[in-house]
Parts: C-alpha cells; sequence; structure tokens
C-alpha cells in the first residue's frame, strides 16, 4: 500500500510520527509533504522523518488562506503525479502506461487538519481521511469534512456538532486525547534542561504563546500578557525560570532578548521540557493536552471558544483556566503528587485513519 500523509503545522508531526512508524513497520510504502510554517520542518529533521517541503502560511486573512489553499492544493497535486509517475519508472521502466499509472497511485491521503491535501486527493481521485480535536475552526472543518471520506475525532466531541461541515455518516470517534496515543512511548529525557542551560532545582515554567495567524483567535490577548509580565516579575523575584516557546518567527523576534526568558531559536523535545516543568501556560491546545497526558499542572489562557476536549478537561479539573496571572503558582512541585499517566495504542488511531480502505 501507498500512504501519502500531508503535514501542516508542528504538532501534526507529532501526531503522525507513530502513525508513520507504524505503516512503515507494516511494509507500507509512505511519502510525507509538509508545509514550510512555525517547527514543522525542523520536528521532521528532528524524527528523521523524510519530507518533501512544499509550500509555506499565507498568513492570517481569510483572502490569504483561500490563496494559499488553491496554490498549494496545486501544487501537491503535481507532486503526487510525479511521485506516481516514478513509481511506475522505478518498479516498471519504459512501461508510462495509465494502467501503470493507476496501480502508482497512493491508496490513500492522511492529513490532520489539512485542507490542502483534501483538496488534492479529491482531485486525484485518492481517498482520504481528515482528523483534528478542536471542533470550531469552522472554514477548515468545512472544507476537510466535505471532501475526506472519514473524519476522525475525540469521542468527546458531540456528533452533532460536526454534521454541519459535512461530517455526517463520515465519524471514526476514539477514546481519550490524542497525546495520550502520540506520547504512548514517551518517556522524558532531561537532555534538554542542559540544552537550555535551565537549573533542574529552580522552578520551571513552560509558556507556548497564542495562535495569532489562526482564524478562530484573532484578536489580542490581554490575559497573556499580563502572564508574561507575572513571569518577568517572577524571575528577578524568585529565581522562576521560564521557557517561552513561540509559534512564530515574529513571536520569537519579539521575545527574544527579553529578560527573564528562554527563547529556543531551533525545535526542541518540548515534550520532555513539559513533563520536567513545574507549570505549564499555553494560549493553545496540543501543549495544554501534552500537559494534561504527562502529568503536569497546566493552566489555558485561550480566549476563543472553548472545544469539547477542552471543556471535558476542565471539568475533571486537569485543565485550569487561568482568570487572572495573579492565580500563578510558581513554586516546585512535588513529583509524587504527579497523576499515573494513560497509554493508548497508537495503532487504534491508524485503523481509523485508514477506514476509507475497509470492505
Amino acid at each position: 500500500m501507498r500512504v501519502w500523509i500531508d503535514l501542516t503545522n508542528s504538532p501534526h508531526v507529532l501526531v503522525m510520527r507513530p502513525v508513520i512508524e507504524l505503516l512503515r513497520s507494516d511494509g507500507h510504502e509512505v511519502r510525507v509533504t509538509a508545509r514550510d510554517f512555525a517547527q514543522t520542518l525542523q520536528l521532521l529533521d528532528r524524527f528523521a522523518i523524510e519530507h518533501t517541503a512544499i509550500g509555506h502560511h499565507r498568513g492570517e486573512r481569510l483572502a490569504g488562506k483561500a490563496i494559499g489553499l488553491a496554490s498549494r492544493s496545486t501544487a501537491l497535486v503535481r507532486w503526487a503525479r510525479e511521485e506516481s509517475r516514478r513509481a511506475v519508472v522505478a518498479h516498471q521502466p519504459g512501461v508510462l502506461s495509465n494502467g501503470a499509472h493507476s496501480k502508482a497511485r497512493f491508496d490513500i491521503a492522511l492529513g490532520h487538519g489539512s485542507n490542502d491535501v483534501s483538496v488534492a486527493a479529491r482531485l486525484l481521485g485518492i481517498p482520504s481521511s481528515t482528523t483534528f480535536d478542536y471542533e470550531w475552526a469552522a472554514v477548515q472543518h468545512y472544507v476537510n469534512c466535505h471532501l475526506a471520506q472519514a473524519v476522525v475525532v475525540p469521542a468527546a466531541i458531540p456528533p452533532e456538532r460536526l454534521y454541519r461541515y459535512g461530517a455526517k455518516d463520515k465519524i471514526h470517534a476514539y477514546e481519550g486525547l490524542k497525546e495520550e496515543y502520540y506520547l504512548a512511548d514517551f518517556e522524558p529525557d532531561e537532555a534538554v534542561i542542559a540544552e537550555l542551560a535551565l537549573d533542574r532545582e529552580r522552578p520551571l515554567v513552560v509558556v507556548r504563546t497564542p495562535p495569532e495567524v489562526s482564524l478562530y483567535h484573532r484578536f489580542e490577548n490581554d490575559l497573556f500578557a499580563d502572564v508574561l509580565t507575572r513571569l518577568r516579575e517572577a524571575a528577578r523575584e524568585q529565581g522562576v525560570q521560564s521557557v517561552v516557546l513561540p509559534r512564530t518567527a515574529d513571536q520569537r523576534a519579539q521575545l527574544r532578548g527579553v529578560e527573564g526568558f528562554t527563547v529556543p531559536e531551533q525545535a526542541i523535545d518540548a515534550q520532555s521540557l513539559i513533563a520536567l516543568a513545574d507549570l505549564v501556560i499555553s494560549a493553545g491546545g496540543t501543549m495544554n493536552r501534552e500537559a494534561v497526558a504527562l502529568g503536569t499542572p497546566v493552566y489555558t489562557t485561550f480566549e476563543g471558544r472553548l472545544g469539547a476536549v477542552d471543556e471535558r478537561l476542565i471539568g475533571e479539573g486537569r485543565l485550569r483556566k487561568l482568570g487572572g496571572a495573579e492565580q500563578l503558582h510558581l513554586g516546585k512541585r512535588d513529583p509524587a503528587e504527579r497523576p499515573p499517566r494513560t497509554r493508548r495504542d497508537p495503532r487504534e488511531l491508524l485503523d481509523l485513519l485508514l477506514a476509507p480502505l475497509s470492505p
């Protein structure tokens, strides 16, 4: 089987890593395309996942996203056709008939919220699956859910929330958090502490910036600004170490050199950092849920519409919504208080993603 996986943002690399490994261990051919955005390409390099970089992010405006979707989808179609041609030549030198080409096509295309691969796969007549865990990115989901044959989401999301996107009769739900699947084989590595020149004996806070370029989060996050101010004060007065993980180059430029903050220039082992931290504060989603999965106390400063997964985590007390920077406890935590981890089999996710190929 030939499988095509497209990755458009940093967290998607983490989600799809075990999927890629399982497919390859089963003897399938996997080709990966990736968009140059955030740390996507750096993470692929870090995990030694061979890939082809195609396209880049077009900014936060809807018009820019539309142009980006059209141009990158077109580029993916060209790439996929060329890959099919190369596969024919590699296996049947001198044979370039339409029949041979059809046998060399991809059997399925997979993406984590990638509109681009959903559009390209439909144009090429290739079955596709999409997966996501935040249900209110309406424009993105309207495209993906209409075009994909399978929509793989957490069971926490009420299915009726997805019907308006065209997902009815396509939903394949999994239990728990996606992070519990891709972190199933994970154990923290303290090498990241030395890499960032941190002191293991001092309080450590990991901070993720707001997703400024997302359509569902286009406003100023005053609470997050207050958090940064509080952390700068805590660095001076309490020796608190704050590692700030920007999403974009612009954010990194704004934060670089700010006293009291460590701002990595390259992709790091963020999961180990989260597991070793005393507190995580994130304005996004994936890092919040990674902290939950790894047993690290975590606050969300997200000011957009909460998704069902975060609603459930807050209701269970596993994720806390920050009301003000003064609520932050910035001391060392007792390792004995870490809750037990839930580890789930990533093959369950893979089976759901391959649903369009089931008889």
